[in-house]
């Protein structure tokens, strides 16, 4: 069976199809290990001819200078564009990403949408703020006149923006890089996982449906050799990148000599703090969620379970019933929770953080293996252990599978203090009927994000997500979400 999109065989640059110079990669998916296309590679000639493209339809082309109006009319396009493959984009995703069909309803395809919706809601709400009138002696002139003047704050888009994005939710992330620099008049290189590019070249057909005038979005697809000359070249304004943490610090290093802005989402180790009168029905089951949705490959999940040990082994034992009811198996499939690694590495990867679990003392309550009835596709059972030092690899490192630990505290300064131990500080939560001393410690914890008792989704876009320490810097979504993609002008004149 053809899978969507994966007959495209050229990048995207400059509003046309160009044949690569590099040469093709197969693409596999990852729940059958099948090769579902072979997708176009670039290097430094695609890099450089997109580059040149956006920056060109930035400094001389129509795209920064049209109204709001006018590029939120584009966007709208661009969605219904989207809208109108819907099905054939999930079909992609499920054998591609390995996304299954939960995660199309949310973050993996739906996420998307809400994500231009709410974009296209802050964009119209952007428009020149005054400066406060100033009425003062003039220095120059004292026994003249009071200067009396004002003047206006505007925004004006950064320039040419470089967009890299990881292989976990890639066509959810592509959106949400591409969109909200394009809606404030920046142009646009888009730069997928290598894993993941058909995610982002199908973009190519969606721009051209839209009427993005050329040069304003553009897509290569390539390795790592490819990220540094994106976050290296001068001409090149601002760099926004998802991944992990030792990626973003290199990173950093190669755009500093350009001074360039960054924006940085990057990994986690998020902790969920169960207190004593928690619901631990509810509590279990966001535990047992949190380490399995997708295969444990998301920044943000929760996956240290610091748990009160008056309830600890109640809670250990819930979460194991609750895992072992949770089907795994080919996304393909609608009623599948559980979906495959993206690749052998990443599952060897998980692996070896077991053999370190097991070797520094922690207790594997369930998994920790391959599972025997899946002989093709990346799977791994999904992992829980028990007894586990806050200070090992385990607790502190980013396993990015579908492992979570268990943590015994007896006080709520130890929880806090467990939590807060961590070079990463994306997301947390705490579950507590007392909702006023769960808030305390919300508080006191040093994380972009905290949720209590669940949360809500309601908020999923709306609220600013990014984090503290390793996990990153900046904010996507929320409010401010399209000012990190807006310099601040400030024009002042005189009244009288």
């Amino acid at each position: 069976m053809s899978i969507p999109f994966t007959n495209i065989k050229q990048l995207f640059i400059d509003g046309t199809w160009v044949s690569p110079s590099v040469g093709f990669e197969a693409i596999v998916n990852p729940a059958t290990e099948e090769i579902i296309g072979e997708a176009p590679v670039g290097g430094k000639v695609e890099v450089d001819a997109a580059i040149a493209a956006a920056r060109h339809a930035f400094d001389t082309g129509p795209w920064p200078r049209m109204s709001m109006d006018a590029r939120i009319a584009v966007i709208r396009k661009f969605k219904a564009a989207i809208v109108s493959r819907s099905e054939e984009i999930k079909a992609l995703l499920t054998a591609e990403v390995g996304a299954v069909y939960m995660l199309m309803q949310s973050a993996q395809f739906q996420g998307a949408l809400d994500a231009i919706d709410y974009a296209i809601e802050l964009a119209q709400r952007i428009a020149p703020e005054p400066s406060p009138i100033e009425l003062k002696p003039n220095p120059f002139d004292p026994a003249g006149g009071d200067i009396f003047a004002g003047g206006v704050i505007i925004r004006e888009p950064y320039g040419v923006v470089a967009g890299i994005t990881p292989y976990n939710y890639p066509f959810f992330l592509n959106v949400v890089k591409s969109v909200p620099a394009l809606l404030t008049g920046n142009t646009v290189v888009l730069k997928p996982s290598q894993f993941t590019p058909f995610s982002a070249l199908l973009l190519g057909q969606i721009i051209e449906e839209s009427g993005l005038p050329k040069g304003t979005f553009n897509i290569i697809n390539g390795g790592p050799e490819v990220g540094t000359l994106l976050t290296s070249d001068p001409r090149v304004d601002l760099v926004t990148f998802t991944g992990s943490d030792k990626v973003g610090a290199a990173i950093l290093t190669q755009s500093a000599p350009t001074l360039k802005r960054v924006y940085l989402e990057l990994g986690g180790k998020s902790a969920l703090i169960v207190r004593p009168d928690a619901d631990l029905m509810k509590a279990a089951g966001t535990a047992a969620f949190s380490f399995t949705l997708h295969a444990g490959q998301g920044c943000a999940l929760l996956t240290r379970y610091i748990v009160h040990n008056s309830i600890r082994a109640q809670f250990v034992e819930i979460v194991k019933q609750i895992v072992s009811t949770l089907k795994m198996g080919n996304p393909a499939d609608p009623s599948v929770i559980v979906g495959p690694l993206i690749r052998e590495a990443a599952r060897q990867k998980t692996e070896s953080y077991v053999e370190k679990a097991l070797a520094g003392g922690a207790r594997l309550v369930v998994g920790g293996k391959r599972p025997a009835e899946h002989k093709r596709g990346y799977f791994f059972e999904p992992t829980l252990f028990d007894d586990v030092d806050n200070r090992s690899a385990i607790a502190q490192e980013e396993v990015f599978g579908p492992i979570g630990v268990v943590i015994g505290y007896d006080t709520d300064e130890e929880a806090i203090a467990l939590a807060n131990d961590s070079r990463f500080g994306l997301s947390g939560a705490v579950m507590s009927t007392d909702r006023a001393a769960a808030y305390r410690m919300a508080l006191r914890l040093r994380t972009g994000g905290v949720s209590i008792n669940g949360g809500t989704g309601d908020l999923f876009v709306k609220a600013p997500f990014g984090g503290y320490k390793h996990s990153g810097i900046g904010r996507e979504f929320g409010p401010a979400w399209l000012n990190e993609f807006m310099l601040d002008k400030s024009i002042t004149y005189p009244l009288g």
